[in-house]
């Protein structure tokens, strides 16, 4: 999963895919890429649970499954704790120089 999403531009196809199903031709022009460049990304994406895809006509569409970032957001949620806290010491800082500043 870590290793699919590293890559950049399976996060800008991810990116695309929120806002609903495409075409592969329409994601490989809509992001510059060729046909069989995207196919290969959306092929990888595709084996680790992030897209799915059907059969619509003679083309094949694909569409985003988030639930297969559960793992990440799981991983990444541990380190929310550490922004948080950094964040409020950012902020208290802030609050301490305009403060200063009012006194002066």
């Amino acid at each position: 999963m870590f290793n699919a999403i590293a890559e950049p531009q399976r996060r800008d196809i991810l990116m695309l895919l929120r806002a609903g199903e495409w075409p592969v031709t329409d994601l490989a022009r809509e992001l510059g890429m060729t046909q069989p460049g995207a196919s290969k990304h959306l092929r990888v994406l595709r084996e680790v649970g992030l897209v799915r895809d059907r059969k619509a006509g003679k083309q094949r569409l694909y569409g985003l499954d988030a639930r297969g970032l559960r793992p990440v957001h799981e991983w990444t949620g541990g380190f929310e704790r550490y922004w948080n806290e950094s964040f409020d010491r950012l902020d208290s800082y802030v609050q301490q120089l305009k403060q200063a500043g009012r006194e002066e």
